[in-house]
């Protein structure tokens, strides 16, 4: 199993939005419960992913900048990049399949 890229501030741009190949970041929190459900799903999805789509989580606990720069309000968030560029936004507990929809139109 992949191990999710764990991103901060202080990295988001180096990982993220500087990244050569597409990125998602799941925006989660130790204590949000819809985010531990979507958290398995997030983990599958950087596996079959990995090499075309950096899959990536931000606490928002630990990190505050860029969660308000994005203006996500309640979490989980799911935000998908594209040559630096946001280009689509989940917001609460989806299924993988929905999620893996997404991901593949950033292919």
């Amino acid at each position: 199993m992949a191990d999710i890229l764990q991103i901060t501030d202080n990295n988001f741009d180096d990982e993220i939005i500087n990244s050569n190949i597409p990125a998602m970041v799941d925006f989660w929190a130790e204590w949000c419960g819809p985010c531990k459900m979507v958290g398995p799903a997030v983990k599958e999805l950087a596996e079959k992913y990995k090499g075309k789509i950096k899959i990536a989580q931000m606490d928002v606990d630990q990190s505050r900048q860029t969660p308000a720069k994005f203006g996500i309000r309640s979490i989980p968030t799911l935000l998908f990049f594209k040559g630096g560029e946001l280009t689509n936004s989940i917001v609460g507990a989806h299924p993988k399949d929905y999620i893996d929809e997404e991901l593949k139109k950033l292919l």
